[in-house]
C-alpha cells in the first residue's frame, strides 16, 4: 500500500499540490493502518460493558438557565460550520445537496444564512459560517456563494480530504494517478473534519479571531439553529465537546446512541453492535436518546487532539461498487463520524434537546413536511406551527413516482394543508391539486397503469383512496 500511494504521489507535478497531496496520502496511510490493525484484532464492543450514560452525561435541556446577558460575549467565540460535501443525487438533482430549494424559494444554503445574518445583526456579532465542501462540491459552492457577498455574514469554504477507494479483494488503491476518474476517490466522511480543519488553516484563522466554539451539523437539518442557551451552557462548563441528542422514536431505531463504555461518554453506532444484540440496540426502553449531529466543538481542544495523533475515531468500511472501464468493480471506502470522536474530549456529555432541533430532509417525503402548512419561516429559521405543539410531526412515505425533485413539484405543484394530518402514503401515479386538504390517516394507492388526480379543494380525512381518477382540463 505505501508503494502504491507513493506511486500516486509521483504523478503530481505541481511541487505544492504535491506536498498537499502527501500529506493527504499520509493520513490515509495512518486511516488504513488502523483499519488492518482493528481488522486483526477485533474491535467488537463487548455488549456486557456498555451501561445506560448517568444523568451528567445526558443534561436535560429543559434544566438550561437562560442568560441574556452573557450572550453577546458567549457568540463573539462562536463559528458555525455546516457539513457541505453530499450531493443531491438521491434526490434526483444535481450539484451540491444545499442548493436545493425547500422554502419559499430558499435553499438550505440561503436559510442557514438568513439566521446568521440575522443574529448578526441583533446582537450586533460577526459569526462566521464555515462550509466543509468535499471534491464534489467545491467548484459549485465557489460560485453560489458569491450572492451572499453583500450580507451581513462571512462565508469561509473548504475542503474535506480525497481519499482512494481501495479495492475489496486485494485493498490496494483503485486510482492509478493523482487525476485518474473521480469514481477512484471518496470523501471519507465527515470525521475528517479535525483533520481538514487543521490542515486547511481555518483552525488557526478562527482561534486568531478568537473563536473558540464551533457549532456543527449536517446542511440538511433545518432544526440546526445557533442556540445561545447550550453555547452558554458549554462555556460554563468548560465542556470541550457538546453532542445534540433527542428522544427516540421507532423512526429512529438505527441512529447513533450516547453510552457509557468503560466509564467514558462514547457513541454507539448500529454497525458497531453484535447481530445478537440489534434488536436490544433498537429498543426505545434501553437506548432512549439518538444522535442528531448537531454538536459544539471547543477548537483550541480539536488543535491540541490532532496535533498529537490522539483523535482515533471507530472506521466504518463502506463497501461500493463502481464502474472503472467497461466493467463493474467492488471497492471499500474506509469512513469515520464526527461524533465517534466525542469519547477524546475532556467533560463531553450529550443534551438532551427538544425534536424540533432535528429536522433533516433527506428525501421528498420530508421535503412535503418542511414545505407545508406546519411550519412557518422566521428570519431563516422554521418554527413548528403552535397548534401542533406537544404533537409527533405526522409520518409520510411517498412512493418512487415521487422520489426525485422534479417529480415531486409536478405531482404535488402546491402543498396540501396537513396540520391535522397524522400519517400518509401515496404510492403510484397520484397528482394533486390546489387547496386540498390532508387529515388522519389518508392512504392513497394507484395500481400500475392507472392514476388519480386529487381535485382542487378536496378534503381527505381518515380515507384509502384506490381506482382511477383523472380531470381533464377544459
Amino acid at each position: 500500500m505505501r508503494n502504491a500511494l507513493n506511486v500516486l504521489v509521483d504523478s503530481v507535478e505541481n511541487p505544492d499540490h504535491q506536498r498537499r497531496f502527501e500529506n493527504e496520502m499520509d493520513s490515509f496511510f495512518a486511516l488504513y493502518r488502523r483499519f488492518l490493525s482493528d481488522k486483526a484484532s477485533g474491535t467488537a464492543v463487548d455488549w456486557e460493558k456498555i451501561k445506560s450514560p448517568s444523568p451528567s452525561e445526558v443534561v436535560q435541556y429543559l434544566t438550561l438557565s437562560e442568560n441574556v446577558e452573557k450572550e453577546t460575549a458567549s457568540l463573539a467565540k462562536l463559528a458555525v460550520l455546516k457539513l457541505n460535501g453530499g450531493l443531491g443525487t438521491s434526490m434526483g438533482c444535481v450539484g451540491p445537496k444545499s442548493v436545493i430549494e425547500v422554502r419559499d424559494g430558499n435553499t438550505f444554503l440561503d436559510l442557514s444564512v438568513r439566521q446568521i445574518e440575522h443574529l448578526n445583526r441583533r446582537y450586533d456579532t460577526d459569526v462566521p459560517l464555515l462550509l466543509m465542501n468535499s471534491f464534489n462540491t467545491d467548484a459549485d459552492t465557489a460560485k453560489i456563494i458569491k450572492k451572499y457577498s453583500g450580507h451581513r455574514i462571512r462565508v469561509r469554504t473548504f475542503n474535506q480530504s480525497r481519499f482512494p477507494r481501495i479495492y475489496k479483494d486485494s485493498l490496494l488503491p483503485v486510482p492509478e494517478s493523482f487525476d485518474d476518474d473521480l469514481e477512484t476517490w471518496y470523501p471519507p466522511g465527515h470525521g475528517d473534519l479535525f483533520e481538514s480543519l487543521v490542515s486547511s488553516g481555518e483552525l488557526d484563522a478562527l482561534l486568531a479571531q478568537g473563536r473558540e466554539i464551533l457549532f456543527v451539523s449536517n446542511g440538511d437539518n433545518l432544526g440546526a439553529t445557533v442556540d445561545t442557551k447550550i453555547l452558554n451552557h458549554m462555556i460554563e462548563t468548560g465542556a470541550e465537546y457538546i453532542m445534540e441528542l433527542t428522544d427516540k422514536t421507532r423512526a429512529d431505531v438505527k441512529g447513533g446512541t450516547l453510552i457509557n463504555y468503560e466509564g467514558e461518554v462514547r457513541l454507539l453506532e448500529i454497525a458497531q453492535v453484535p447481530k445478537e444484540h440489534v434488536e436490544e440496540f433498537k429498543s426505545i426502553k434501553k437506548f432512549k436518546y439518538f444522535n442528531t449531529n448537531n454538536l459544539w466543538i471547543n477548537l483550541k481542544a480539536v488543535k491540541r487532539l490532532v496535533e498529537s495523533n490522539a483523535i482515533e475515531s471507530e472506521i466504518i468500511p463502506n463497501a461500493k461498487t463502481i464502474t472503472k472501464g467497461n466493467s463493474d468493480i467492488n471497492v471499500m471506502q474506509l469512513e469515520t463520524a464526527v461524533g465517534a470522536a466525542i469519547r477524546h474530549f475532556d467533560g463531553a456529555h450529550g443534551v438532551n434537546v427538544p425534536r424540533s432541533r432535528f429536522l433533516p430532509v433527506k428525501t421528498c417525503s420530508d421535503l412535503l413536511l418542511v414545505k407545508s402548512d406546519l411550519f412557518y419561516l422566521e428570519h431563516g429559521a422554521l418554527k413548528l406551527d403552535p397548534t401542533r405543539d406537544g404533537f409527533a410531526n405526522p409520518l409520510i412515505k411517498l412512493g418512487s413516482h415521487f422520489k426525485k425533485v422534479n417529480d415531486f413539484q409536478k405531482r404535488l405543484p402546491h402543498m396540501p394543508k396537513i396540520l391535522e394530518l397524522d400519517h400518509l402514503t401515496i404510492t403510484g401515479n397520484v397528482k394533486v391539486g390546489r387547496d386540498v386538504t390532508l387529515k388522519g390517516t389518508v392512504i392513497i394507492v394507484v395500481n400500475e397503469n392507472e392514476s388519480i388526480d386529487i381535485p382542487n379543494g378536496s378534503v381527505l380525512e381518515n380515507v384509502v383512496v384506490t381506482g382511477n381518477l383523472r380531470i381533464l382540463e377544459h
